[in-house]
């Protein structure tokens, strides 16, 4: 009968690692943003198509993605720099629409641009905000 729990207790110590490792993998998948009109580069590239869903979650947990954008009504720039400890790096404003470049210690890699790393894109075309990592894919 000792052999038996013992049995018993190692499978359930197996089951819960492979279900922590489940759960740890699941938060690396979270949306960064909880804007709406989710947006995802798919694929292993930004130059792949450009998905929009209403389930981010789940479609980051299923698909590799490159990048990721949603928007925000009303100007929320200063609110997601501050969210996101972000530094502009340059604006720049085309068409009406306000850029910033910018760079979070708060995610990894980027896109380099004028010799700087750009891992936050935020845009306020005076209606609405896009915050995109690295950048807005797609159009805004």
């Amino acid at each position: 009968m000792g052999k038996f729990f013992g049995k018993v207790r190692g499978a359930a110590c197996v089951a819960s690692v492979f279900a922590c490792a489940a759960f740890c993998y699941a938060l690396t998948r979270l949306p960064v943003f909880a804007g709406e009109g989710y947006e995802y580069s798919a694929g292993a590239s930004s130059s792949a198509a450009i998905v929009r869903t209403d389930a981010p979650f789940l479609y980051k947990l299923t698909h590799p993605v490159a990048g990721e954008s949603a928007r925000f009504a009303g100007d929320v720039t200063a609110e997601l720099l501050a969210r996101y400890r972000a530094e502009v790096c340059f604006t720049e404003e085309v068409c009406g629409t306000v850029n910033y470049y910018c760079h979070s210690p708060l995610f990894a890699g980027g896109v380099t641009i004028g010799g700087r790393q750009i891992n936050l894109h935020l845009a306020f075309d005076g209606v609405q905000t896009a915050a995109g990592t690295p950048l807005i894919f797609g159009g805004f």
